[in-house]
């Protein structure tokens, strides 16, 4: 596996992981709950964004150096 592969196989697990945490503070009540899944969503949000960055910057990469 190359580099790119692994950054993107990490960033994909690391957004699973977030959205399954966010998920389940949704379903916990009081208003810290629901203050951490906000958070946990944020930062979902931030490393989907990061995890397509990537994916894309891998696909520009392997198309010009070859694959």
């Amino acid at each position: 596996m190359e580099l790119f592969d692994i950054l993107v196989f990490a960033s994909v697990l690391a957004v699973a992981v977030t959205l399954a945490l966010g998920l389940r503070q949704l379903y916990k009540d009081g208003p810290e709950a629901r203050s951490r899944s906000n958070k946990l969503m944020r930062l979902r949000v931030a490393l989907q964004a990061l995890a397509v960055i990537l994916l894309v910057t891998g696909l520009w990469w392997k198309s010009t150096h070859g694959a």
